[in-house]
């Protein structure tokens, strides 16, 4: 950046040219001298000593001269977009004596206009262009004697409604053309990336290969730089990103229209399409893989990485990519498998919320203990098998019992539980379940299941006539060698008892009614013995006065496809060898539902219900944690079976990655989105992540003293609200500290306490020197 004033501009000059505080030390006046070339269509620069401070003129000679390498210069009114070398760099040893020297740069044009005949005569007058985003604009007063150029930026908002008062590069937002913030809060955090923005405003598009199939023809990678230079324009207003979606959309139909997308899969699409457009690979050698047998893995992972640098070379591989080590383990015949695959991103997941809480109603089958509720944590991604673990745990299961575990849905069994194999992710939060603590007997025995009902009677003129309604929660039974009727009462009792209500509670008002018993909640009458203390503890050999006060209280009926018929205490019960579930419905009498506490048999909770009101824990959990896990040893999945060559079968084996080479630009994606074939799902964890000093020295398998291993954060993607909805945005670091927030086409500065939250989804960090 270059300024001078001179006399009688300095006033009004002033009043647009603002610089960021910690960046006046790299301002100094510079006089140059431009001319045109008609036979070139370009603009010659020249620096002349005697134009200029001896100082001055020495930084610029060390700034402008380069024995062999490309040398670029920017000229931020919108009016250029690329330079080239300097093809007669090689400067003269500086003396101050020898007045005169100049360095001359070719300036090339992009879209210059077409001088007329009439050059000459513009070319003296002087010349003020304004770029197409009308906000910045360079002023050129052209004289013999007094040559001066001065970049001068206005005073406006950043964008938007925006921070106002900042006059630097890189502020421009991006208008949404739809629920694009996804795309535009990933692009803003690439288009901040150092190295991208200084390949993307070279000249990249020699690298640009349309020879591959896999790429885009160059379309993508044109659009993108095309839009990165727009938003690199000084004072620039908000891009509306129009021709990079539809790029995008051609491409990746998946991204057309305007539905909410995933933030994280459109940067991995949009890294990859750059890499694939910009691969100076013309023709991809073929290359097999060879095993390590035995080898040192310092030399088997440099094979890997020169193999994969054979065939892929881009911007996109020299700064975002690294490479891990990947051990499989057979755990038949332990052969030890070591590959080394490259890697753009890392994708951590979030530990402490791979873990759910789930709350279960447990009953007992032993006529003793009441139901009670148990609230465990299982893995998300867990088996019925570690829920049922979890709860025998917890419930203090003994040797020979089982727990059967059973969704209840409108006072009935909706399903068994019973495949120790099933996903905990298809059971809701909203079901409501229960255990069963049911002996271990052979599987032989039939199950009985008691579901109960009472009368229901509608009040009022035309009411309808008396039905049976289901309530509270079935029980259920393993009976052994059952034969008659009154093995299934006497169950039943059984399993009723401890919901017995106490006899001092219980009044029975005989008022020569039969047909109807009432509770007085205001009397108490002693010395009544509830009929049911006599027959709940009788077994099933009881006489006949049980019978006729079973009969009268309660009526069981089979239930069974044709129709239900009732089981009598002495009539057998008609089941086989081959019978493994009885369904009986029990008909309760009303003196029977005042004589137990039918509350406790119909409260049942929810699996997970958050309270309304309270405040909710926000689980916190450090990035090295998320790192730990993401580097742990599992065993693969049932679907993603290894063959082993040495088992000649596929086999579970067990894995585990090491990181082994770092990259320049280390993307961090942290799964917050969980995806199931019934469920998805957003964790809100609040993830404490480094913003300074982000060490791995610990977690990288191979040490490169020639490398540091520190990073620090400068953009991160943020995402709010819940799945297949929310909002994005980028919050983006400019240099000493200095955030701001990408909000669509607003940008405005935020504190750097604000950096870390529960919305934070993609971190960027780069490369520093070791603290």
């Amino acid at each position: 950046m270059v300024r001078h004033n001179d006399s009688k501009t300095s006033e009004e000059d002033d009043r647009y040219h603002c610089v960021a505080e910690g960046q006046s030390q790299e301002v100094f006046p510079l006089q140059i001298r431009l001319s045109f070339s008609p036979g070139t269509n370009s603009l010659l620069v020249k620096i002349s000593l005697k134009d200029n401070a001896v100082d001055f003129y020495r930084r610029a000679c060390s700034i402008f001269n380069s024995q062999s390498e490309l040398l670029q210069i920017w000229d931020f009114s919108g009016q250029t977009s690329q330079f080239v070398m300097n093809e007669i760099i090689n400067l003269p040893k500086f003396s101050p004596g020898k007045q005169g020297k100049e360095v001359l740069l070719e300036l090339h044009v992009h879209g210059f206009f077409v001088f007329t005949n009439k050059t000459d005569e513009r070319l003296a007058e002087p010349m003020k262009t304004e770029n197409s985003f009308g906000k910045s604009r360079v002023r050129m007063n052209m004289n013999s004697d007094n040559l001066s150029s001065q970049l001068m930026l206005t005073n406006t908002s950043l964008s938007g409604s925006g921070y106002r008062g900042i006059g630097v590069l890189g502020f421009a937002g991006l208008q949404n053309l739809g629920n694009t913030c996804f795309m535009n809060s990933a692009v803003q955090c690439l288009v901040h990336t150092t190295q991208l923005v200084d390949y993307c405003l070279g000249d990249y598009e020699k690298d640009i290969n349309h020879e591959n199939s896999l790429g885009m023809n160059g379309e993508l990678s044109l659009a993108f730089g095309e839009l990165l230079r727009k938003l690199w324009a000084p004072g620039a207003m908000p891009v509306a990103p129009r021709m990079f979606k539809f790029k995008l959309a051609k491409f990746a139909p998946q991204f057309d229209g305007y539905n909410q997308h995933d933030s994280q899969e459109f940067l991995a699409f949009l890294l990859d399409g750059l890499h694939e457009d910009l691969n100076c690979v013309k023709c991809k050698p073929y290359i097999e893989a060879k095993d390590a047998e035995g080898r040192p893995d310092e030399e088997v992972a440099d094979e890997h990485w020169l193999n994969h640098l054979a065939r892929n070379a881009s911007i996109i591989v020299d700064i975002f990519q690294g490479q891990y080590r990947s051990t499989l383990v057979c755990p038949v015949c332990k052969k030890v498998s070591v590959t080394f695959d490259p890697f753009m991103y890392l994708t951590l997941p979030l530990p402490s919320t791979t873990m759910r809480t789930m709350t279960l109603t447990v009953f007992s089958t032993d006529g003793i203990m009441l139901p009670m509720p148990f609230t465990i944590t299982v893995p998300k991604g867990g088996r019925l098998k570690d829920l049922i673990d979890s709860l025998s745990l917890a419930c203090s299961l003994k040797d020979d019992e089982t727990l059967l575990v059973a969704e209840i849905y409108k006072n009935q069994i909706f399903r068994l539980l019973d495949g120790p194999s099933d996903s905990v992710a298809l059971i809701r939060d909203d079901d409501k379940l229960v255990a069963y603590r049911l002996p271990k007997v052979s599987e032989t025995c039939p199950l009985v299941v008691f579901s109960h009902q009472q009368l229901e009677r509608p009040y009022g003129f035309g009411a309808m006539a008396p039905n049976w309604k289901l309530f509270g929660v079935p029980l259920i039974a393993r009976i052994e060698n059952l034969s008659s009727g009154s093995e299934i009462h006497y169950q039943f009792l059984k399993l009723l008892r401890p919901f017995l209500m106490p006899v001092e509670d219980v009044v029975n008002d005989y008022d020569g009614d039969e047909t109807r018993n009432t509770v007085n909640e205001n009397s108490k009458v002693e010395g009544i013995v509830s009929p049911l203390v006599s027959y709940c503890d009788a077994g099933p050999d009881s006489g006949e006065e049980n019978d006729v006060h079973l009969n009268a209280d309660f009526k069981f009926y089979l239930v069974d496809k044709p129709g239900s018929s009732e089981i009598k205490m002495n009539d057998p019960v008609p089941i086989s060898s081959l019978t493994k579930n009885l369904d009986v419905t029990v008909h309760w009498s009303d003196k029977m539902i005042e004589k137990y506490d039918t509350c406790l048999l119909s409260s049942l909770p929810e699996v997970f219900k958050p309270l309304l009101f309270a405040k909710r824990h926000e689980e916190s959990i450090s990035l090295y944690k998320c790192l730990e896990g993401f580097l742990q040893e599992e065993p693969l999945g049932p679907d993603d079976m290894w063959y082993c060559p040495r088992c000649k079968k596929h086999q579970q084996a067990i894995k585990k990655l090491d990181l082994w080479r770092l990259p320049e630009i280390l993307v961090i994606h942290l799964k917050r989105f969980s995806y199931s074939r019934f469920f998805k799902n957003k964790l809100e964890t609040y993830v404490d992540f480094p913003i300074h000093d982000l060490n791995l020295s610990n977690y990288i398998s191979h040490i490169d003293n020639q490398l540091s291993n520190c990073y620090q954060l400068y953009a991160v993607t943020n995402h709010y609200g819940r799945m297949g909805g929310g909002h994005y945005t980028a919050f983006i670091d400019h240099g000493h500290g200095r955030w701001y927030e990408f909000d669509d086409d607003r940008v405005f500065p935020i504190s750097e306490d604000r950096i870390k939250s529960s919305a934070a989804y993609v971190l960027f960090y780069r490369r520093v020197r070791e603290m």
